[in-house]
């Protein structure tokens, strides 16, 4: 588990003290390789398209990582969030939009190249269909690695396909985080995808959730859902 999200499912063997584990995740390959020890130190290196980075840890039952509704907030002087994107049609959709006048809505900020982000994908998808009917929207902002429309419409399109995405999708440029900062100028910092808001009847936002921990990461994923729902539920009998 890392700041931006987990690294998902991995599979592999154990020989003795040293490991070897890989996943394929659609886009690249990854592989971890490396050693411990009966003390509970941990070394090794994890290997993609891009190079390699080393690793060393050890046995902490205290470590812990940063709220993920901490890292992300509105800037000061902003008291809502809102935006302007095309959809796949070239419909420019915005929060001010009718459909979305006291609904909770869920505006999560990924791309369908992102790990993390089709897990929460998974999530939401079903999720969004069982809960609409409650005075809920879902707008997914997606970021891609290329910004030609034939490019863009392909991936959303598949993309949407696959998971039975019923709400809204919207192209909101390239997969940079400097330009999706640029781009959602109401954001203090754009740290990981995905980061997901969720927004009030009112407008204003409620909490800003940063990356995701998916099912792979076991109790901390049964956290995440649990207080989505939470929050969710509260906003909606508001």
């Amino acid at each position: 588990m890392r700041i931006t999200g987990d690294a998902r499912y991995l599979e592999g063997v154990v020989e003795g003290d040293r490991f070897y584990l890989s996943a394929f995740i659609g886009s690249s390959p990854v592989y971890y390789k490396g050693s411990f020890t009966s003390k509970g130190q941990l070394t090794g290196e994890s290997v993609g398209p891009r190079g390699s980075l080393s690793f060393a840890g050890e046995l902490n039952d205290k470590a812990a990582l940063p709220d993920p509704y901490g890292l992300t907030s509105l800037k000061d002087g902003y008291t809502s969030f809102d935006f302007s994107f095309p959809d796949l049609d070239g419909h420019l959709l915005s929060l001010h939009d009718k459909k979305f006048s006291n609904k909770v809505v869920i505006v999560t900020i990924g791309g369908t190249w992102c790990p993390n982000c089709i897990d929460e994908t998974a999530f939401l998808a079903p999720w969004y269909v069982a809960n609409h009917s409650r005075g809920i929207e879902i707008v997914s902002i997606q970021y891609e690695r290329q910004t030609d429309s034939a490019y863009v419409r392909k991936v959303l399109t598949r993309f949407r396909k696959k998971y039975n995405i019923q709400y809204d999708q919207v192209f909101g440029g390239l997969a940079d985080k400097q330009k999706v900062a640029a781009s959602l100028p109401a954001l203090n910092t754009f740290l990981a995808f995905p980061t997901t808001l969720i927004i009030d009847r009112k407008g204003r936002v409620a909490r800003i959730h940063t990356g995701y921990s998916g099912p792979a990461t076991g109790k901390y994923y049964q956290q995440f859902v649990k207080e989505f729902n939470d929050e969710v539920n509260s906003l909606v009998n508001q």
